[in-house]
């Protein structure tokens, strides 16, 4: 591949760390500090739109931006998987920041300001993952990504969100630095380098199985933001904090992190051929296969609304780990599309869980019967959302789950096609009783009349999401074009 010197990519990653500065500055005015906050949004995705017509026509982009230790370089590099990812993170991080805007200012929220700022930086670590060059690149930024977050986790300042903030950092931090660094050592020592590329470095290593498979399990739980069981445990911990954080906590930045930095050590350190040749591909599908049943009927359980939708995130990411582990094209294709088709529609869902809040105070299932008769847009929003997770068409989800199941017959593990089947009822069954709830139960007596649609912030968002999910369907095309080039096909 042709990659051009430039210093775009550089640009992408910074506006938004340096718009903090002028974010923060604006304290004393909302006004300016949201219009700071939507500007700095729109040109972000802007220069990542800008790179895509060079990727799509098998080019990229790369700048050094330090020479950290010899022979691994502080680089960022535009490929296809990274602007898969980019592109997807950039346009929802600005309908996010539309929807905060109506969010905060209907709850009147305290601490807006370090709010916004700590999300300009940690987008400017998610496009950092996303463009880095090689794996020291993206685990500067992952840490980057976590000690930003943390603010966001931690915003209410109460003792359940301290607790759930040390919680988080345990988690994540103590996975990263206990698991994933000794796994980047391990790399560096067998590959001498850590770029990433098509094939893998390890291949032709003469590392020994029980290397490899001792690497790839450090990487699987080290990058713990993916939400693999047993140490997805941060994450419905996270739901304390406000919903357009766990918007794009769950819907975008951090989980989505995870999972993408998983995919590229398979599919850009290990390789796929080499995963099949010491037949370690059950080991990522069963660990994925695991998390997605477990966590789908444990979403079955919860009442409260983005418990529900932090356990089925949980489960959905899954589904991305076991199609890179199915190691067959069409299963990988299928992995690399569920980032965004997941990503459009959960974070659909959460918008619409925040609508519901602001709107009627509402955070439980059992609370919430009637309400999709006052609340039509954000009901049907959330309607659309739930088709794409499941897997219906006219969704996206749809299409990825298609390849996802493909890919279990195309690799012959057809109990692989067994957990997307079961898992895709299982989805149906914690996410259709709440629209049915809502449209056909009548409300509780003594319910208020006044409640109706959130603020048009909170529903503008919502809906265009939810529209993205229903295009996606139909015009897939420049997702699997990057997916496809991503894995070398």
């Amino acid at each position: 591949m042709n990659y051009q010197i430039s210093i775009w990519p550089l640009a992408a990653v910074l506006i938004s760390l340096i718009g903090s500065i002028p974010i923060m500055l604006s304290d004393r005015s909302p006004n300016l500090r949201e219009s700071w906050t939507l500007l700095i949004a729109f040109l972000k995705v802007v220069i990542v739109a800008s790179l895509l017509p060079t990727v799509l026509a098998g080019g990229g982009f790369q700048f050094t931006i330090a020479e950290v230790i010899p022979g691994v370089p502080l680089a960022l590099r535009v490929d296809a998987m990274g602007m898969f990812f980019a592109l997807v993170a950039s346009s929802l991080w600005f309908f996010t920041s539309v929807y905060s805007i109506g969010y905060m200012r209907s709850l009147d929220e305290h601490g807006q300001t370090r709010y916004y700022a700590s999300f300009a930086v940690a987008i400017s670590a998610t496009l950092g993952v996303a463009f880095s060059a090689n794996l020291l690149t993206l685990y500067l930024f992952y840490e980057m990504l976590s000690l930003s977050t943390y603010p966001l986790v931690t915003h209410h300042q109460d003792a359940e969100a301290r607790q759930s903030g040390r919680k988080y950092l345990t988690y994540i931090l103590g996975t990263s630095i206990g698991l994933a660094l000794p796994a980047m050592l391990i790399v560096y020592s067998l590959a001498g380098t850590l770029d990433f590329k098509i094939g893998g470095i390890l291949s032709g290593t003469g590392a020994s199985p029980q290397t490899l498979a001792l690497v790839l399990v450090l990487f699987l739980f080290g990058f713990a933001k993916s939400g693999l069981m047993p140490v997805h445990g941060w994450l419905p911990a996270a739901m304390v904090a406000p919903t357009p954080v766990s918007s794009f906590l769950h819907g975008v930045a951090v989980v989505k992190v995870g999972v993408f930095s998983v995919l590229r050590v398979i599919f850009h350190i290990f390789g796929p051929e080499q995963l099949l040749a010491v037949n370690l591909g059950w080991v990522i599908t069963t660990l994925a296969s695991i998390t997605i049943l477990v966590a789908s009927l444990v979403a079955l359980t919860q009442d409260n609304l983005k418990r529900r939708l932090a356990y089925s995130t949980i489960g959905q990411l899954s589904y991305m780990i076991l199609g890179a582990g199915m190691l067959s094209a069409v299963g990988m294709t299928g992995g690399l599309l569920h980032i965004a088709m997941h990503a459009f529609g959960k974070i659909t869902l959460f918008f619409c869980a925040g609508a519901i809040y602001v709107a009627a105070g509402k955070k439980y299932i059992s609370q919430m019967d009637g309400l999709g008769r006052r609340m039509p847009i954000t009901y049907l929003a959330f309607f659309f959302g739930s088709l794409s997770i499941i897997g219906m068409p006219p969704l996206g989800g749809f299409i990825s789950k298609w390849n996802l199941a493909l890919g279990a017959i195309e690799s012959g593990h057809l109990i692989l096609l067994v957990v997307l089947l079961v898992s895709s009822l299982l989805n149906a069954l914690y996410f259709f009783p709440i629209v049915y709830r809502g449209f056909f139960l009548p409300a509780a007596q003594g319910e208020p009349e006044g409640i109706k649609e959130a603020p048009v912030f909170c529903l503008v968002p919502l809906s265009v999401t939810a529209a993205c999910s229903l295009i996606l369907f139909f015009w897939p095309s420049v997702f699997y074009r990057l997916a496809q080039l991503a894995l070398g096909l």
